[in-house]
């Protein structure tokens, strides 16, 4: 069974992530420029308190009449994120994005940050393996 540690094995650790009073601006430019989909925000003492996703931008700013160059991060992002360590599975990890309705899971040991998985990731993840299971399969009966 594939783990969280498995995936950011395979894709690379680390997240990108952007400081809570920066502008939204900042935010849609850097989510551009690295061609993502979510960044995950921290405080001045690099702790994460959030994420801000293309999501955010279009239900939080532009529905609201907002400007992406005068309000902050720290004003739309998702502060009730949830998070998994290395070791949950892929199929917990689906599960909890399921339940929670998100698309990003941030990865944290100890209090760091080792990654963020998105269900792409967890949905990748799941095919390998379904992938894997039906060639063994395959080469089973051939064998037999």
């Amino acid at each position: 069974m594939k783990t969280v540690k498995d995936i950011l094995q395979a894709k690379g650790s680390g997240a990108y992530t952007i400081a809570q009073g920066e502008t939204v601006f900042a935010a849609l430019a850097m989510l551009a420029e690295k061609d993502i989909g979510a960044l995950v925000v921290v405080d001045a003492q690099d702790a994460v308190v959030g994420l801000i996703s293309e999501r955010d931008y279009t239900r939080k700013v532009i529905l609201k009449g907002l400007s992406s160059l005068e309000t902050a991060i720290k004003d739309i992002m998702t502060e009730k994120v949830a998070y998994v360590h290395s070791g949950r599975t892929v199929e917990e990890c689906m599960a909890l994005i399921t339940e929670k309705r998100c698309r990003y899971l941030p990865v944290m040991e100890n209090g760091e940050l080792l990654g963020l998985v998105s269900i792409g990731d967890l949905v990748k993840a799941t095919i390998e393996e379904k992938e894997f299971l039906i060639n063994q399969l395959t080469q089973y009966i051939q064998a037999g």
